[in-house]
């Protein structure tokens, strides 16, 4: 069974204008690089160049924050729901 993996508005463009995305793949790190190896222009918005997940870039799996899971190797199962939520800074100081 497939996992789907969420994509936010801002990353859209780098993945045909994709929403989301089905996937198998036994971990999220599987899953993340399946979805890079579709749409390659992503990989750079995700990934450092030395192949880490950056650091303003959160993954859930359901409502769980993979930092406090098993990172990358994170387990997913068929149905699960991968999100992919960047770190937006703003706002103003008052």
């Amino acid at each position: 069974m497939m996992a789907t993996i969420t994509i936010p508005t801002a990353l859209r463009q780098y993945a045909d204008g994709s929403a989301s995305v089905a996937l198998e793949a036994d971990t999220v790190g599987a899953l993340l690089r399946g979805l890079v190896e579709q749409h390659p222009t992503l990989g750079k918005h995700l990934f450092s160049e030395q192949g880490k997940l950056r650091s303003f870039v959160n993954i859930y799996v359901g409502d769980e924050d993979i930092r406090y899971l098993e990172g990358e190797e994170t387990p997913v199962a068929g149905g699960d729901v991968v999100s992919i939520i960047p770190a937006i800074a703003g706002g103003m100081y008052v």
